[in-house]
């Protein structure tokens, strides 16, 4: 059975390739361009992990994840950010993340987060 990523960020082009390769890697991917839209799926759905960019429009990525271990706390969190800020990062972990990635990231430096946390 494939494990199943939520994917929301709000840079189409970066959403749609990060996607893809989840995709070729062997994940069901869900993506979501805003926080409300994330939200709505969090209730909706059942995720492995879900990656959130900490900066969209709306319902930034800290709001999705107060959610998100609201309405499925074993579902793996890893904040995705282009801010360098290591206050935002101890905060999103004191929420409940379990990673945190400054943009830009090779994309294989994020699987193997994905895959470190997906095993446990």
């Amino acid at each position: 059975m494939e494990q199943t990523v939520l994917l929301a960020e709000d840079d189409d082009d970066l959403r749609t390739a990060v996607a893809d390769q989840l995709a070729a890697a062997g994940f069901a991917v869900t993506t979501a361009a805003d926080g409300q839209e994330a939200m709505n799926l969090l209730d909706q759905y059942v995720f492995d992990i879900a990656l959130l960019d900490i900066r969209m429009p709306g319902k930034d990525g800290l709001e999705v994840l107060r959610h998100l271990k609201l309405t499925s706390p074993a579902t793996r969190a890893i904040m995705l950010t282009g801010v360098d800020d290591f206050s935002v990062a101890i905060e999103s972990v004191k929420l409940g993340a379990n990673d945190y990635i400054t943009k830009p990231f090779a994309l294989q430096d994020l699987l193997a987060c994905i895959k470190k946390f997906l095993q446990r």
